[in-house]
């Protein structure tokens, strides 16, 4: 596993010790971290604040995204990959997709590189929060 996945690990891990959903983003450009963030709707009382929307507030602006990578513990829903294709970012690194399969198939029709790596350390941290919390999950996917 990379760097850039790791960070997105310890994000999505800091989401869950704040007591929000474990997903965890960072931007990646010129092979250094631009930006970084996690899934904070709970902790912020903010239903659009997912961990990539997160993670490109926080990279401010940038200027042109077209020489980044964006790197997730999820696979993206399609508020976020409406974003990532709106921004022009070319490709999308996940941990994986097994727990929710968002946008993929959305992503590449715009011409977005999708690379799932099908973590098990990220399928093991959304089963258990899936299963310990699943009216926060279906709240977060809009399935109440």
């Amino acid at each position: 596993m990379d760097d850039f996945m790791k960070e997105s690990i310890q994000e999505a891990r800091k989401s869950l010790a704040e007591g929000g959903i474990p997903i965890g983003s960072v931007l990646v450009k010129n092979n250094k971290i631009v930006s970084r963030g996690h899934n904070k709707r709970v902790q912020e009382d903010n239903p659009i604040l997912h961990g990539e929307m997160d993670c490109l507030n926080n990279a401010g602006r940038i200027g042109s995204y077209k020489d980044t990578v964006i790197y997730s513990t999820l696979m993206p829903c399609y508020m976020c990959a409406g974003t990532i294709v709106q921004f022009k970012i070319p490709k999308v690194i996940v941990g994986e997709s097994k727990t929710f399969s968002g946008a993929r198939k959305f992503m590449e029709e715009h011409g977005v590189e999708v690379v799932d790596l099908n973590l098990p350390e990220c399928i093991e941290m959304m089963s258990d929060f899936i299963e310990k919390s699943p009216h926060l999950w279906n709240e977060d996917i809009g399935d109440l």
